[in-house]
């Protein structure tokens, strides 16, 4: 891996057996993808005394170049509350491998995002705080799901609602989503529909 590995644990007891766990599912996942750049754990427990639910929430992020990122979580609301973090830290990643599985094929298959398979939109919604919003394409009216890694050049932090962006729609697990997402133009304050 080109840059640095970071595992953060929070409000989880950190063991060895954790660390080692962890560092050898991150391994694994550089066999799969040797060029990646960076790779992000994090483990937390947000809830001390959930109802339902596991209390466990397990995000992993990966970036790979040319400055494209994956990410695999599972929320606390996710699962059984007595599924073990063990469980929870090995199936998040083996989300993340299917994902650079996927992504490497794609790579390999030199498959090109031509112009012409892009699609205009606006973006409708914004939740800043939790990294996602959706574009609403301009040639169905349909809303379609985009997260912060999949907003080209680090433009993220630019998008407004408003905005006019160009993507990418695939069939991801929960129905389409954005990737490749690039900003067209920007309105002029109060200028917004």
């Amino acid at each position: 891996m080109q840059g640095p590995t970071e595992i953060t644990f929070k409000d989880v007891t950190k063991t060895p057996e954790l660390e080692d766990l962890i560092n050898g599912k991150i391994a694994k996942l550089e066999k799969i993808c040797p060029q990646m750049i960076s790779c992000r754990v994090m483990v937390e427990c947000p809830q001390k005394h959930p109802d339902t639910g596991n209390p466990h929430r397990v995000r992993i992020d990966v970036t790979v170049p040319p400055s494209q990122e994956i990410v695999a979580k599972q929320s606390a609301s996710e699962g059984d509350m007595h599924t073990p973090l063990e469980t929870v830290i090995n199936n998040t990643f083996k989300a993340a491998e299917k994902q650079l599985k996927k992504l490497s094929e794609k790579e390999k298959g030199q498959v090109k995002i031509h112009p012409e398979q892009q699609v205009m939109g606006i973006v409708t919604k914004i939740f800043a705080d939790e990294d996602y919003g959706f574009i609403r394409t301009v040639d169905t009216g349909d809303d379609v799901y985009f997260h912060k890694n999949s907003v080209l050049h680090d433009d993220y932090d630019r998008l407004n609602v408003g905005t006019g962006v160009r993507f990418v729609v695939h069939m991801g697990e929960k129905g389409p989503q954005a990737s490749s997402v690039e900003i067209e133009y920007q309105p002029k304050p109060g200028n917004i529909a």
